[in-house]
């Protein structure tokens, strides 16, 4: 093949598995969200298949869901990323440690410490998922009665990446002279005070910590609204989006890459990776009904649950089998919304049908052997729907061991993804430059 480009592979990790049966397969590890043994186990079969990056995504409340189906769920409990990152960072060298950290209930400080501190510790392995974060319940545990609008939440995430940016760039990367003899541990010359001062956002500076060995942690953006496409244009390195199919995610992969240019940046700059469900058997029929089988174990409370959340509106009283009635605009994620309204309009699907797949998992699948899923994860790279992917492993441990054993091989054996790391960062990993510290060129 005469395209030389590659995959960009990542792995979804909190929760292990994003589907609500993952804990019940025969096999798994029912408690693989929360047992770090387990965890630091994946985290290096990972490592050695080469992958891009671990993710961590993150909640900042308990899933908000009837008690009934949430005690059905995984997900109930799972480690505070950076807690758990700093820790991976110890017994892995390579793989990548992406964090998510909200910009609507977090202060820029805070984040920029915590990340440039990971970025240290892990060599340069640090990458930040920017979100504003859709749970409504969140605010209510930051002092919130009602959740911030969705508007203004894009608003302050795009100041918030200038302070949090600007405080890695404090100081220059030569600013520790560390001259024992001289008696001068660091150059004043070389240290900026940010003093931002804002519409949302008021932030003096500088940070206490020296620049991150990768000049910025990776930064990561998860949104597909207006807001978010836009945000991820002026921002990200990084998008994790979740097209359902091809068509969907050349759309959105035309239209991010396509704004770069009018903010100075080139198409090179950004890659975007979907999250694509990955499971494996020996014939496509075999795959088929292993995810038969592990949809079969998700219960209607959590499968209606989850409805509810991704329409941002109790489906609960809906009838179960009846079309989905017309649902009422909400504060809460747009494009994930349009997407619940889209696949029901598309596939005519009853509630009950709707709820049973976004109880399981509803994106981009890849449900197939080796040689079929390496097939149409070649056709999203050279077709432009993606550079790459975030897997969401169906159940954990025998589902990562597929994709790492059987899968990866696969797309070696083709020229399609890496054999060895390129570098020791992130950066590396991902073809990214380190950023020009823009107070001291």
């Amino acid at each position: 093949m005469s395209d030389t480009k590659k995959l960009h592979l990542g792995a979804f990790m909190r929760p292990v598995s994003l589907h609500t049966g993952a804990w019940r397969y025969p096999g798994s590890y029912p408690d693989a969200n929360f047992n770090f043994k387990h965890i630091t186990s994946f985290a290096l079969k990972l490592e050695a298949a080469k992958f891009d990056a671990f993710f961590m995504a993150d909640h900042l409340a308990v899933l908000n869901m009837p008690i009934e189906a949430l005690r059905r769920s995984h997900t109930v409990t799972s480690f505070e990323p950076f807690t758990l990152l700093s820790a991976l960072a110890a017994v892995t060298e390579r793989i990548g440690l992406v964090a998510t950290a909200s910009t609507t209930f977090d202060q820029p400080y805070h984040i920029a410490r915590r990340f440039a501190s990971l970025d240290h510790i892990s060599g340069g392995r640090a990458g930040w998922n920017i979100v504003t974060t859709s749970n409504p319940d969140a605010a209510r545990n930051f002092g919130l009665e009602d959740h911030v609008e969705h508007g203004e939440r894009y608003g302050r995430a795009r100041e918030f990446f200038d302070v949090v940016t600007g405080l890695w760039d404090s100081f220059a990367d030569e600013a520790f002279i560390r001259d024992a003899e001289s008696g001068i541990f660091f150059d004043p010359e070389k240290l900026h005070v940010l003093d931002h001062k804002g519409p949302e956002l008021r932030v003096r500076g500088p940070l206490n910590i020296a620049r991150p060995p990768q000049g910025w942690p990776v930064i990561v953006q998860a949104g597909q609204s207006e807001p978010g496409r836009q945000l991820a244009a002026e921002t990200a390195e990084v998008v994790f989006c979740a097209p359902r199919d091809l068509a969907a995610g050349k759309a959105l992969y035309a239209d991010i890459k396509g704004r770069l240019a009018a903010v100075g940046r080139k198409p090179d700059d950004l890659k975007i990776l979907p999250a694509a469900f990955v499971v494996v058997g020996d014939t496509v029929q075999e795959a088929r009904e292993k995810r038969l089988k592990l949809d079969s174990l998700v219960h209607y409370d959590s499968a209606i649950a989850s409805l509810s959340i991704a329409l941002g509106h109790d489906a609960s009283g809906f009838d179960p089998d009846a079309p989905l009635p017309e649902i009422p605009e909400t504060n809460d994620s747009k494009s994930g919304r349009a997407q619940v309204l889209k696949l029901a309009a598309d596939e005519g699907l009853t509630v009950r049908q709707l709820a049973q797949r976004y109880g399981g998992y509803a994106g981009l699948a890849f449900v197939g052997t080796p040689e079929t899923i390496a097939d149409e994860m070649a056709a999203w790279l050279h077709e432009e729907g993606s550079d790459g992917f975030n897997v969401v492993f169906p159940y954990l441990p025998q589902g990562l061991d597929d994709v790492v054993e059987r899968v990866v091989p696969e797309l070696q054996r083709r020229g399609l993804f890496r054999t060895e790391y390129e570098g020791t960062t992130l950066r590396d990993h991902l073809g990214l430059v380190r950023p020009v510290n823009r107070f001291f060129r």
